[in-house]
C-alpha cells in the first residue's frame, strides 16, 4: 500500500507556496505547482474508472502539460474500474515518479472551497493547514497584479470581500481537522518564518518524512521569473516582511474585523474592533456566491460543454 498524500492546506497568501517549496525539497516528497484539475476530473469520473474517456480528459489539461507528464506514462497505472481518486493520484505519481520521488502532494488553496471533495477522494490523505493573520493575507492578495488568480463570482475587491473568503476557509479547514483527527496538522505562518527548522521538523513528523536541511536551503535555487507575486521566494526565510500594523488603513482594519473579528480573537490574533450587523452580511452574501459559483461549476464541468471548453492539447 503506497503512502498516503501530503495536502497543504491555506488561504491564499498565506505562504502555502513557501512551505510547497520547503516540502518539495524533501528527497521523498513531490509537490508541484498548484494543480487545479482536480475538481473537473471527479465531477466528470464518477463511478468506476473509464480508462479511455479519463486518459482523454487528461489530453485535455493544461497543467498536465506544464509538467511535463506523459499522458501515456499515467494511462499505464490506470485499470478499469478504479476509484477515481486512485486514477487521480496516478497522475501525481507519475509527476513524483519523474522527479525520482516516491510520495506526492498537492497545494491548491482554490480547493479550499471544496474540501468534503478532498477528503472524500483521498480517504486516507495527511493534511497540513498554514495559518496566517487573515489581514496580512488581505494586504498581499489586494496587492497582486491582474491576471494572477482566478476570478469567480466571489472574488474579493476589498479588504472585507477577502475577510470574507480567510474566515469562510479557515473555519472549513479546522471543521475537517475536527473530522479526521491526527491527519491534520496546523502550523502559523509566524513560526514558520521564524524557525523554519523546527516547524519542518514537526510536519515531517506528522507526514512520516525524514527532515532534510535542504529543506530550508532553497533560497536562490527556485525560478521565479514566471511569477511576479512570488519574488520573495529569492531570499530566505525572513519575518515581518508584511504587517498590516504599519501597513494596512484604519478603514481596511475595520472593515476586516467587522467581518472577522471573532475568528481573529478565537485563533489569538491582536483584534481592535469586532464583528457587526453589515459584516454578517457580506459573509452571507458572500458564502451563496461561492455557492452558487460552485454549483455552476460543477454543471458545466460535468457537461459536453467542458469539452468544447478544453479541446486536446
Amino acid at each position: 500500500m503506497s503512502a498516503p498524500p501530503l495536502l497543504v492546506l491555506g488561504v491564499r497568501r498565506s505562504g502555502t507556496t513557501l512551505l510547497r517549496v520547503m516540502l518539495d525539497r524533501n528527497s521523498e516528497l513531490a509537490i508541484p505547482d498548484e494543480s487545479y484539475f482536480i475538481p473537473q476530473l471527479v465531477d466528470r469520473h464518477r463511478g468506476p474508472l473509464d480508462v479511455d474517456a479519463f486518459a482523454d480528459d487528461l489530453s485535455r489539461v493544461q497543467t498536465l502539460r506544464d509538467w511535463e507528464v506523459d499522458i501515456d506514462a499515467v494511462r499505464r497505472r490506470l485499470r478499469p474500474g478504479m476509484p477515481p481518486g486512485e486514477a487521480i493520484a496516478a497522475v501525481y505519481e507519475t509527476y513524483a515518479a519523474n522527479q525520482g520521488k516516491k510520495r506526492w502532494g498537492d497545494k491548491t488553496p482554490m480547493y479550499m472551497q471544496q474540501l468534503p471533495m478532498l477528503e472524500r477522494v483521498f480517504p486516507d490523505a495527511l493534511y497540513v493547514h498554514l495559518m496566517r493573520d487573515g489581514r496580512d493575507c488581505a494586504l498581499s492578495f489586494l496587492q497582486m497584479p491582474e491576471g494572477i488568480v482566478t476570478r469567480t463570482w466571489a472574488h474579493p475587491h476589498d479588504a472585507a470581500g477577502f475577510a470574507c473568503q480567510w474566515r469562510s476557509e479557515v473555519v472549513a479547514a479546522r471543521a475537517l481537522g475536527r473530522r479526521v483527527g491526527a491527519r491534520y496538522l496546523e502550523v502559523r505562518y509566524g513560526e514558520l518564518v521564524a524557525e523554519p527548522e523546527a516547524v519542518l521538523r514537526r510536519i515531517c513528523t506528522h507526514a512520516e518524512l525524514p527532515f532534510e536541511p535542504t529543506m530550508v536551503d532553497y533560497a536562490g535555487s527556485i525560478d521565479v521569473s514566471k511569477q511576479p507575486h512570488q519574488q520573495r521566494l529569492t531570499r530566505p526565510p525572513t519575518p515581518g516582511l508584511r504587517d498590516w500594523r504599519a501597513e494596512m488603513g484604519d478603514a481596511d482594519v475595520r472593515a476586516f474585523e467587522a467581518v472577522a473579528a471573532d475568528l481573529l480573537a478565537g485563533l489569538g490574533y491582536e483584534v481592535n474592533g469586532e464583528v457587526t450587523a453589515k459584516g454578517r452580511l457580506r459573509r452571507l452574501s458572500y458564502d451563496g456566491r461561492v455557492k452558487a459559483w460552485n454549483a455552476t461549476g460543477r454543471a458545466v464541468r460535468r457537461s459536453p460543454l467542458w469539452r468544447r471548453r478544453h479541446p486536446p492539447l
